[in-house]
C-alpha cells in the first residue's frame, strides 16, 4: 500500500502518514498512455487558425515577365511563384481543426498513472479539509509555507468546488486549485507538488484526536423506472392473459321494406302496351 505524508488543516504533520485508497493508487504508471494523455490535451488547446496564402491569392503576377525564349533565362510565368519573392507559399498551413478524442477508460488510465507517478516520487501530500470562510491568499500561503513546499508549481486538489480556496489562490502564479474529479493527467503531471483534501480520496478521516467521523450521506431513492427486456415481456404476457368482460351485444330489429306484388305490376304493363298502341 502506498503511503503519503498527513497533514492538518492548520499545517502540522501528523505523526502517522496516510494511506492512500488501493482502488486509485496500485502503483501502476503507463508511459505510453500519459504521452498519449498530454499529446491530446496540447492539441486540443490549439485554435488552428494559421493560415498563408498560396500563389493563387497573392496579388499581382498576372503578366508574364518576360517572354518564352531567347533571352537565355529560364522561362517564368508569374512573378508570385512560390520560388519567387514575394510569392506565394506551397504546402503552408491552413485554418484545420486539431482536436482528438481519447476513450473514456485510456483517460482514467492516464490520470491513475499521473497521480502514481506523483506518488512514487514522493510528491504528493495528503491534508485535512480546509475550512476557508473567506478568501485569504495569505492565508493560504502561510499554510503552504508550513507543508514545505517551496515556490515550486503546487496543485491543490479539494473535495468538490471550494470558491473561498479557489480565490485565494487564483492570483498566485504557481498555486492551482482544482476539484479533485475535474484534474486531469496534464494538470498532475504539470504541477511539481500535489495536495490533496483527505475526503477528496473517498475515506474516513483518521486524526490525532478523537474527532467524529462525517456522518455518511442519506441514500436517494431512485424513481421505479419501466421494466425493460424479460421483466417487459413477461408485464405483456401478464396483461394478454387476463379475461376480458364479454359485452353484451343489443341486436335492433332490421327494418324491412314492403315488397312490390305482381299483382301491382301487371297493370303498369298493360297501361304501357296501350301507349305503344
Amino acid at each position: 500500500m502506498i503511503e503519503a505524508p498527513h497533514y492538518s488543516a492548520a499545517g502540522e504533520k501528523r505523526s502517522h502518514p496516510f494511506s492512500l485508497p488501493g482502488e486509485v493508487f496500485d502503483g501502476t504508471v503507463n508511459e505510453d498512455v500519459l504521452h498519449q494523455a498530454v499529446k491530446t490535451f496540447l492539441n486540443n488547446q490549439r485554435q488552428g487558425t494559421a493560415k498563408t496564402k498560396t500563389r493563387t491569392e497573392v496579388s499581382g503576377g498576372n503578366q508574364k515577365p518576360w517572354k518564352q525564349k531567347g533571352t537565355g533565362r529560364a522561362r517564368a510565368g508569374s512573378t508570385r511563384a512560390p520560388h519567387w519573392r514575394g510569392g506565394g507559399v506551397a504546402f503552408g498551413p491552413i485554418p484545420r481543426s486539431y482536436r482528438a478524442d481519447l476513450p473514456r477508460k485510456v483517460r482514467q488510465l492516464a490520470r491513475r498513472s499521473a497521480l502514481n507517478a506523483r506518488a512514487r516520487e514522493g510528491m504528493l501530500a495528503v491534508i485535512d479539509p480546509l475550512a476557508m470562510a473567506s478568501p485569504k491568499t495569505q492565508a493560504l500561503l502561510g499554510l503552504l509555507a508550513k507543508l514545505e513546499l517551496g515556490t515550486g508549481k503546487t496543485l491543490i486538489l479539494t473535495a468538490g468546488a471550494k470558491p473561498a480556496v479557489y480565490l485565494s489562490g487564483r492570483n498566485v502564479p504557481h498555486i492551482t486549485v482544482l476539484p479533485f474529479s475535474d484534474a486531469t493527467a496534464y494538470d498532475i503531471l504539470r504541477a511539481e507538488m500535489l495536495v490533496i483534501e483527505a475526503s477528496a480520496l473517498g475515506s474516513d478521516l483518521v486524526t490525532g484526536s478523537d474527532e467524529a467521523s462525517e456522518a455518511p450521506a442519506p441514500r436517494v431513492r431512485r424513481p421505479a423506472t419501466k421494466p425493460r427486456g424479460a421483466a417487459a415481456k413477461s408485464a405483456k404476457v401478464a396483461k394478454a392473459a387476463k379475461p376480458k368482460a364479454a359485452k353484451s351485444k343489443v341486436t335492433k330489429p332490421k327494418a324491412t321494406k314492403p315488397k312490390a306484388t305482381k299483382a301491382a305490376a301487371k297493370p303498369k304493363r298493360a297501361a304501357a302496351k296501350k301507349r305503344t298502341d
